[in-house]
This record gives C-alpha cells, sequence and structure tokens, in this order.
C-alpha cells in the first residue's frame, strides 16, 4: 500500500525511478534531433512502462505521479508534456501497448496527440490500429480524426452493397469496395422536406471540402451536372470525379427517396456512355454510386446482379436525421477548414 506518512524523495527506490527516468530522458533528447516524433514516442511508452512497473513492484498509488511531474518540471522546465496528466497518458500508453515491437510499427508515425486521442476514443485494439493506419495515410488532423471516430467510420466502411467483386477484377474489386461508406454522413447539411436532388446537389457543391472528406482519399472532383452527349442528346452526371488510386472515373448519382430497380440501369447506362467518351487506355472501367436516402439491400442486390457495369448503392444521413450522440461532437465547417491546414504537435 502507499505510504503517504513518508515524501517520495526520501524513498531510494523513487530516487531509482526518478534517475532512470532523467537517463532516459537525457538520452531521448539527443537521438530526438535525428527523429523528433518517434523518439518523443518511444520516450513516453519507456516512461509509462517504468511508472507501471515501479507501481507494481512497491505499491504505489497514484500520487507518485505527481510527485514525478513536479520534479521533472525542476529538472526540464524548458520540457513540455511532463505533467501529471501526460505522465498518466505514458502509462495509459505503455498499459494499451505491452509489446514495444507493435508501438513502433504502428503507431510512432502519428503523433502524440493522435495517440491520446486513440485511447480516448478506441477501446478496442484493432480499431486504434485501423484509425492510426487511416490517419496515417490520409493525414487526418486530430479533429477529423475524432470526427471519424464519433461517426463511426471503421463500421460504415466498405459496408454498401454493390456488384464490384462481380465486375471488376481482384484486387481492384476489394479496393473500390474499401472506397464505400453506408451510410455516409453529411452532417454539415439540412434540407426541407420538398427539397429535391437539385438541392442536395448545391449544397454540395457549397460545401466541397467537407463532402470530399467524407468521400475519403483518392477522390478528385471534375464536375457536377457533366454533360456526356449521345448523337442528339446531352444526358448529365450529377456528380463526376476521378479516383486516383483506382485510376478511374466515379459517377455519382444523388436521390431524395428510397432507391429504386430503374436507378440501377440509369447509372449502368451513365458508366457505358462515360466510359465511350471519356475512359483512355490506361484507365480502368468507370465506377457508378448511387446515393439515395433510403434502400433495402434486397431490392438492391437483385438490380445490380445481371448487370455489367460496377456499381455501388449507399445511403446517407443529413443533419437533422443524426443521433443525437453524433450531433453534439461534429466540429464546424470552419474548424475543418482551418485544423487542415494546421501541423498537430504545433497547435494541439
Amino acid at each position: 500500500m502507499e505510504n503517504n506518512a513518508q515524501p517520495y524523495s526520501a524513498d531510494l527506490s523513487y530516487q531509482q525511478l526518478l534517475s532512470e527516468i532523467k537517463g532516459k530522458i537525457r538520452t531521448a533528447q539527443i537521438r530526438a534531433m535525428v527523429s523528433a516524433n518517434r523518439e518523443m514516442l518511444f520516450l513516453y511508452w519507456d516512461i509509462g512502462k517504468s511508472i507501471l512497473e515501479r507501481q507494481q513492484q512497491h505499491g504505489w498509488g497514484s500520487k507518485v505521479v505527481d510527485q514525478l511531474g513536479e520534479d521533472l518540471r525542476v529538472e526540464y522546465p524548458e520540457m513540455e508534456g511532463l505533467s501529471k496528466r501526460n505522465l498518466l497518458y505514458m502509462r495509459q500508453f505503455a498499459l494499451a501497448y505491452p509489446d514495444f515491437e507493435f508501438v513502433q510499427a504502428s503507431l510512432a508515425q502519428i503523433s502524440w496527440y493522435h495517440n491520446i486521442t486513440l485511447l480516448q476514443k478506441c477501446k478496442d485494439e484493432i480499431k486504434r490500429f485501423w484509425y492510426a493506419a487511416a490517419a496515417l495515410a490520409n493525414g487526418w488532423s486530430r479533429d477529423v480524426l475524432v470526427h471519424q471516430i464519433e461517426s463511426k467510420l471503421y463500421e460504415r466502411q466498405g459496408g454498401a452493397p454493390s456488384n464490384f467483386q462481380q465486375t471488376l477484377p481482384r484486387p481492384d474489386s476489394d479496393m473500390a469496395q474499401q472506397t464505400l461508406k453506408d451510410p455516409y454522413i453529411f452532417d454539415f447539411l439540412t434540407l426541407a422536406k420538398e427539397a429535391r436532388e437539385k438541392d442536395l446537389e448545391t449544397l454540395l457543391m457549397k460545401h466541397i471540402t467537407r463532402f470530399l472528406l467524407e468521400l475519403g482519399s483518392g477522390f478528385a472532383f471534375i464536375g457536377n451536372q457533366f454533360p456526356i452527349s449521345i448523337e442528339d442528346d446531352t444526358y448529365k452526371i450529377d456528380l463526376l470525379f476521378y479516383h486516383l488510386k483506382l485510376r478511374c472515373y466515379v459517377a455519382i448519382d444523388l436521390k431524395m427517396g428510397k432507391f429504386k430497380p430503374a436507378d440501377a440501369g440509369q447509372m449502368n447506362f451513365y458508366l457505358s456512355a462515360l466510359d465511350a467518351s471519356m475512359k483512355s487506355p490506361i484507365d480502368n472501367p468507370s465506377i457508378g454510386i448511387i446515393l439515395c436516402k433510403d434502400k433495402k439491400n434486397v431490392v438492391v442486390e437483385y438490380a445490380l446482379r445481371d448487370l455489367n457495369k460496377p456499381i455501388g448503392v449507399a445511403s446517407y444521413l443529413l443533419a437533422d436525421a443524426l443521433p443525437d450522440n453524433l450531433k453534439s461532437s461534429i466540429p464546424t465547417v470552419e474548424d475543418f477548414e482551418r485544423r487542415l491546414k494546421e501541423v498537430d504537435e504545433g497547435k494541439s
């Protein structure tokens, strides 16, 4: 049990712990000039591990972290991150990841602030690893990472019904499936009940930064109401993108109501016309995404089963239809646009 009557500074074991941490800090400070973020994370993990081990050996309680914070700030007044709160995060970090190699391979490439967020928001280790990899691949700021976790991106990713497995070769089919979400979260949009597809399109274009963020990495916007001419007639695709990783055009058709089988036939037609008029020899087959307010997966499956063009169907949620637990946690458009330009380590 913890002895509150005797200060830790008089305890030889505590002095050994303090000396050990000082040595770790000095060593890490030199190496940090080469790889600051990685070394800082390794240092924090190592400090957290030392605290855990000594608490287990000596039965120390949480007050030892208070004194460690005070003594380390005296020794290193210029060094940030040695507060009681951060030392507790280090302890939690080491407790969550007892395998140093896992930390080195998976988490050392994202910032400490991102790692704290993952510890706070994700109790499942598999999800933490997935979000860490996604944050690194997509360059998410901490605010964006929080939003993606709280909007349950892990559960939504790749969940929309499609015919990609039947119409695209592997690994393109798997990659294309992972570009889909179900549902898409349009938390930045509110529409009146009598609104039409054109109103939805206009608002998505007004908030194109947020829309692209929700679509995911790789989407490059080409245009809305994109014209495709066939003989004497012109047909217009609601939204047209090019996907840089899939190397193909992506046509998006917006629907204000429930998915209908005829919607799939219309998209199949658009993709045939798009491939004939736009696709180059180095491009892969164009992909279609139908975004609707509601759908029945069995109906979607039957509608797509015998079509030869790759099509996915997903629903979307507007701001007024979001659950309460999502509404309270959503940053504003200004927050996103500001934080996407910031360097997390300097401004978090």
